[in-house]
């Protein structure tokens, strides 16, 4: 008999690049704090996707090597960054009204939970935190068109960050339409979660079993 091989959960920059994988050519895009800063990382630079810090730079390229470090060019993450050739810095006021506008195709953000409903979690979780505020994330959630969470499927002792209702203080209502994790890619939709994906060995029922909402296969 054969032996059976356990699922092997994505890294964090294989969870970036799958990210980095479905996002259209000409999108204007913010990444979060997290994993999402690494989806720069994994978009070559024959394809024009223009990636956004609300710090006040537009044309984000992927992290430099060390030794090329500009210290002045930090994200918001306060992370260095590069800047792609067109790139430009602009004010922060000028930066959160593209954000405010409408003008980002899609905002990819890291999580605490998800809800089946698309409400995330993303900057607390707890009162006994000493997270200053919610920052610029909750005007992301709601000035982006579209918004993607990325984030490990369970925490560190096995619970469900996928719920039915999120139990830390929220950044964003319904705001939440696709999930990215180590094991799986799940859209948001009316009816729940819908697997898209799941890495190679993993079953619905074994998906199923992590999460704490239901899951529902593609129609």
């Amino acid at each position: 008999m054969d032996a059976i091989i356990a699922p092997k959960p994505l890294n964090r920059a294989q969870m970036a690049g799958r990210v980095a994988a479905d996002i259209p050519e000409g999108w204007i895009v913010n990444l979060g704090i997290g994993i999402p800063t690494l989806v720069a990382d994994h978009v070559p630079e024959t394809r024009e996707v223009i990636f956004h810090s609300e710090n006040g730079v537009i044309g984000v390229g992927p992290a430099p090597a060390e030794a090329a470090r500009d210290p002045w060019l930090i994200n918001a993450g306060k992370q260095h960054v590069t800047l792609r050739s067109g790139g430009a810095y602009v004010h922060h006021a000028d930066s959160f009204s593209l954000i405010r506008g409408g003008h980002l195709d899609l905002c990819v953000l890291g999580a605490f939970e998800v809800a089946e409903n698309g409400d995330i979690a993303n900057w607390s979780t707890g009162a006994n935190e000493k997270a200053p505020a919610v920052g610029g994330a909750m005007d992301l959630a709601a000035g982006a068109r579209r918004l993607w969470a990325v984030m490990e499927h369970t925490t560190k002792d096995g619970r469900p960050r996928l719920v039915r209702r999120c139990s830390y203080p929220l950044t964003a209502l319904g705001a939440v339409k696709r999930v990215y994790t180590n094991l799986a890619v799940i859209d948001v939709t009316a009816a729940g979660f819908v697997v898209r994906e799941m890495i190679p060995g993993m079953t619905l029922e074994a998906l199923q079993a992590r999460t704490d909402a239901p899951l529902h296969p593609p129609s």
